[in-house]
């Protein structure tokens, strides 16, 4: 074997994150008494450095294609104030979408919103595999467990995940006037509760089911995995970015998001 075989064969198996590199999760608030459990798969926008910049331009990672605009922030707010557990996730959805099944092509994107990602493009299984096995693995089985704990406790768990989604995509672009989607497959429980509210304590805002996006087997996991499979209430909570990127913005769709949970948890027949 040549010197050029060892060492490309070396990086393919060395590990993805450093011994001083985050965690590929953050747990907040684990013993919060509120039913209401707490997700943010797009909370983070870093890069392992073993993949360098993958090869895109800096302000490439100020956009929404990096990481869900606001939706870390938001995601603790609602948290602190609704005293319910949360688990982040820090690194960049273009390391590794924590919110695609591993087999889907977007879970590595070789392309999103228009931008080519060089350091996704044909790469290897062994590759795919230590991005999945290290920052989506160890991320869902926190929340795995965390869920399973509440169970054998006999605490409810109301599942929502929380993300932020953009007002146009540069690559197709037509305006996403919605400032709020409740995303849901099969079961529409919670989206139907947290819509009532919002039909309350949000009249001024423009609330929609399943707007900008679906949730489906084969683009999802979060949902389909944590929340159908175990037959708990769920919702895929996705906010306008413009609404939260400032901390103004994110304080007022706390209290906002925060009235219409309450709501849903004064008038919860049907999901407890």
């Amino acid at each position: 074997m040549g010197e050029a075989s060892r060492n490309a064969g070396a990086v393919a198996t060395a590990p993805l994150l450093g011994p001083d590199e985050p965690r590929p999760f953050e747990v907040a608030n684990p013993t919060g008494a509120s039913p209401v459990f707490l997700t943010c798969e797009h909370a983070g926008r870093r890069i392992p450095r073993a993949l360098g910049d993958l090869g895109i331009a800096r302000q490439e990672m100020d956009r929404h294609i990096a990481y869900d605009i606001g939706a870390e922030d938001l995601a603790r707010r609602l948290s602190a104030r609704l005293d319910a557990p949360l688990v982040l996730q820090p690194y960049s959805r273009l390391v590794v979408d924590c919110n695609r099944p591993p087999e889907s092509p977007q879970c590595v994107p070789e392309v999103s919103d228009g931008t080519a990602i060089p350091a996704n493009r044909g790469i290897s299984p062994l590759a795919h595999r230590r991005r999945v096995e290290e920052v989506h693995t160890p991320f869902h089985g926190t929340v795995a467990s965390l869920l399973d704990e509440r169970r054998a406790a006999g605490q409810p768990a109301l599942l929502v995940a929380v993300h932020s989604f953009t007002a146009e995509l540069a690559a197709k672009p037509e305006p996403r006037p919605w400032h709020v989607g409740l995303l849901y497959n099969r079961d529409d429980r919670l989206a139907r509760h947290l819509m009532a509210g919002l039909d309350v304590h949000a009249s001024a805002y423009l609330s929609t089911f399943n707007e900008p996006y679906t949730v489906e087997d084969d683009s999802d996991f979060t949902i389909p995995v944590h929340g159908e499979k175990r037959g708990i209430p769920h919702v895929l909570l996705e906010v306008r970015n413009d609404e939260i990127a400032t901390p103004k913005g994110r304080e007022t769709w706390t209290e906002v998001l925060a009235a219409v949970i309450d709501h849903v948890l004064a008038n919860q027949k049907g999901l407890l």
